[in-house]
């Protein structure tokens, strides 16, 4: 028997229409991932039905897309452990960027059956080389648990206000460019809109320099804002914010605390994380690069900068 979470009834309609699932198709589906998966010397991947499924999900149900993806993420896994790697949920300095606002997943999904908001905060102590592994792991707890994120994909909104252009230089072109792949190659959720908020005018230019690194289609989904929120309800209304942000959508700090709980409950989780990933001596066939060339030129889509 399956061991998948049922969707309401709006969310599987939502899985039919737009992901093309077929529900009493599924475990035939799993089942051809499974058997994909055996014959795979260098890959030990998890089998978990629910975890296997954001996989087929996050691919519209393209078996060959699915079975990409989870090589991928798994040698991510591997071979940059240090940012996709985290096994240990009670270390004291993961538990430490808890509190600071990162990432996190905000109660009410945007329109009420839609994709799920995850606000972060920038925080000068914890530059992206730093915190890239707690955000990683928020982001595979949402694969595994969150339905709204997994069937309607995600909304990020990212707040720059406590920092300075001095802080800027932990964004390289190796650390853009391998984190996009993770998120493109990798990560069976889908992003539909990003929007950085209450960014400097240094910063502005400063991350304007990484456009031509990025892929077109995922430029469009980015927003540039200015410190002036209501340019942003037009993209997206102020009650799906937080509370410190003049919105209805929870409390940030209360959040930070209560999150606490989930990363005890996902401690052996993470902990078993340890045996999967690849063998690259096992692997048949062509070595996947990390690293890279992405593309393609483009330019940010600007709302309003002050």
């Amino acid at each position: 028997m399956l061991q998948i979470k049922p969707l309401s009834a709006e969310l599987q309609k939502i899985a039919i229409e737009e992901l093309h699932e077929v529900p009493a198709r599924i475990p035939e589906d799993l089942k051809a991932l499974k058997e994909w998966l055996i014959t795979q010397p260098h890959l030990k991947a998890r089998t978990d039905d629910q975890f296997l499924l954001q996989f087929l999900r996050g691919t519209k149900y393209s078996l060959e897309k699915a079975k990409s993806k989870l090589d991928y993420f798994f040698t991510f896994k591997t071979l940059r452990g240090e940012w996709y790697g985290i096994t240990d949920v009670d270390d004291i300095n993961f538990r430490q960027q808890q509190e600071q606002n990162l990432a996190v997943a905000l109660p009410m999904p945007l329109h009420g059956v839609g994709p799920r908001i995850i606000f972060g905060k920038y925080a000068d102590k914890y530059p992206p080389t730093v915190s890239f592994p707690y955000i990683t792991a928020t982001h595979e707890v949402l694969l595994t648990s969150d339905a709204y994120a997994c069937i309607c994909g995600t909304v990020y909104v990212i707040d720059f206000s406590n920092t300075n252009l001095a802080n800027m230089g932990h964004f390289t072109v190796s650390f853009i460019t391998t984190s996009i792949k993770f998120f493109i190659e990798a990560f069976p959720l889908r992003n539909k809109k990003l929007y950085a908020i209450n960014i400097p005018k240094g910063i502005l230019a400063f991350l304007k320099m990484f456009d031509k690194f990025i892929p077109e289609k995922y430029l469009k989904k980015i927003h540039l804002c200015g410190t002036d929120l209501t340019e942003l309800e037009e993209y997206l209304p102020r009650k799906y914010l937080p509370v410190e942000y003049g919105g209805e959508n929870g409390s940030l700090e209360q959040l930070c605390k209560d999150y606490n709980k989930v990363w005890d409950e996902y401690r052996e989780y993470f902990k078993e994380n340890a045996q999967y990933g690849t063998d690259e001596r096992l692997r048949v066939g062509k070595k996947i690069e990390l690293d890279g060339d992405l593309g393609i030129n483009g330019s940010f889509r600007k709302l309003d900068v002050d």
